[in-house]
């Protein structure tokens, strides 16, 4: 079955946590609604960012388009597993991604910031 949104009306978690909601109207005006364990939301969250920058490479013709958020905020703080860290980046709307860092990628990420000029290609680990 293929779903047309018209609009995204709602995201939610069911009481008990363990469902995620999303709740929309289809091109046909009518509401629908979605539920998807933790498991699938996480693999749905890990494969979004993917395909939203192909979607807009492929959209505009260039492969070097990013879709990029704004950065408000930053935090890193220690994991429970001493060899990582966390890494916490927000936009001001509150869109944050956490990431495990091992300890060696952390002075690889603290120089890369550090040099001058930006490089005009990405520099990737």
């Amino acid at each position: 079955m293929e779903i047309e949104t018209q609009s995204l009306t709602a995201c939610d978690v069911t009481a008990d946590g363990g469902l995620i909601s999303l709740s929309f109207v289809d091109s046909d005006g009518h509401p629908a609604n979605i539920l998807m364990s933790l498991n699938q939301a996480g693999a749905l969250i890990m494969t979004l960012p993917g395909i939203l920058e192909r979607a807009l490479q492929t959209r505009f013709a260039d492969s070097t388009l990013r879709y990029a958020y704004p950065l408000a905020t930053w935090a890193v703080e220690q994991s429970t597993d001493p060899t990582q860290c966390m890494m916490t980046l927000r936009t001001a709307e509150g869109f944050g991604v956490c990431f495990s860092v091992p300890r060696e990628q952390r002075s690889l990420i603290s120089e890369a910031l550090a040099e001058a000029p930006i490089p005009t290609a990405p520099r990737a680990n």
